[in-house]
């Protein structure tokens, strides 16, 4: 029932915009980051991933964000696309390992100063206590900036290291599951919504690969569009109705078998 209902395909592409949604909502560490996973962030390649890779090996790590300029065939359109996604942990510029845009370390620069922070470390007590006595609309009007650039800016100081995903309240995931092998049709378990497509949605039980939910599975009736029950970020109860452990696939239902 499973895989004829979704075609191979559009599965897959299903899975790489799931993993596209989420590399560029929480960025990646530039120095261990592989190939497959860089090729997903905005702006890059298979090619250019694979550049960013063999420069690495070749040179040792990123020290900050400027040097991916020297990255084979990442022109400049590229570059700015991708490197707000791109972290460098531990590099000679802090904000380097933020989700601030280097188009605006000068409005961050300009920020810490006005706040007499430039010395206090990012993410510390001590600048988030430093940084409430300035007011969001004389900064905006000050350095010219919208409300959406303002609130990334204080984020990456504020949170640098931050991973939206940790913010969160997650499901109850069971002890017992672990790996798709520890599966079992029929099993009850909790997990989050992770994309919400035409056919269905994809459900995070905490194994490696994210389960369906056809649209015919996710309450008794007629479902016009899935986003009509579900939304990302909800967290579900979900039946196992069917395991694929060859091409890693996980059929899941969201309606109880007292319901059936």
């Amino acid at each position: 029932q499973y895989q004829h209902d979704v075609p191979e395909k559009q599965l897959d592409e299903q899975l790489d915009f799931v993993v596209e949604t989420a590399v560029n909502k929480v960025g990646v560490n530039v120095n261990t980051a592989s190939a497959a996973l860089l090729e997903h962030i905005a702006g890059l390649t298979k090619t250019t991933a694979a550049n960013v890779v063999a420069f690495r090996d070749e040179n040792g790590k990123f020290t900050n964000r400027t040097q991916l300029k020297k990255v084979p065939r990442l022109g400049p359109k590229a570059y700015e696309q991708a490197v707000g996604f791109l972290r460098i942990i531990d590099g000679t510029n802090p904000f380097d390992g933020t989700d601030i845009h280097p188009e605006s370390y000068d409005v961050a620069k300009a920020i810490l100063k006005k706040a007499n922070a430039e010395k206090l470390s990012l993410g510390s007590p001590e600048l988030e206590e430093a940084l409430k006595g300035l007011n969001a609309k004389e900064l905006k009007e000050e350095f010219g900036i919208g409300q959406e650039t303002l609130e990334l800016v204080l984020d990456g100081l504020l949170k640098p290291g931050r991973d939206p995903r940790e913010e969160v309240a997650g499901p109850i995931l069971r002890s017992d599951v672990l790996k798709m092998e520890d599966l079992q049709v029929g099993m009850e378990l909790e997990g989050t919504v992770r994309n919400v497509v035409d056919f269905g949605a994809f459900v995070d039980i905490g194994v490696k690969q994210d389960g369906l939910v056809h649209i015919s599975k996710l309450k008794k009736g007629f479902v016009k569009h899935p986003s009509d029950v579900v939304a990302v970020g909800d967290i579900v109860t979900v039946w196992v109705t069917e395991l694929d452990l060859k091409k890693g696939r996980v059929g899941l239902s969201m309606i109880g078998p007292e319901n059936k």
